[in-house]
């Protein structure tokens, strides 16, 4: 794993399910979760920008169950 500066999103107050983002190599966007920080999802800043606006959007609808 890279050395990154990984920023907690403020709306991961648990420790245990926490979402980390980071600026990537070559001008991309990092994403990870604590529970598998090894797993790394990366994408340019506007395919990013893109996904915030639909999750925001409720684009996706409900993925999980509780």
């Amino acid at each position: 794993m890279s050395t990154d500066n990984w920023r907690k999103s403020s709306y991961s107050p648990n420790a245990a399910n926490c979402v980390y983002v980071s600026a990537g190599d070559n001008h991309t966007v990092r994403l990870r979760e604590s529970d598998a920080p090894d797993a790394i999802l990366t994408a340019k800043p506007a395919t990013f920008g893109a996904f915030i606006r639909a999750v925001k959007a409720d684009a996706f609808g409900r993925l999980a169950a509780d």
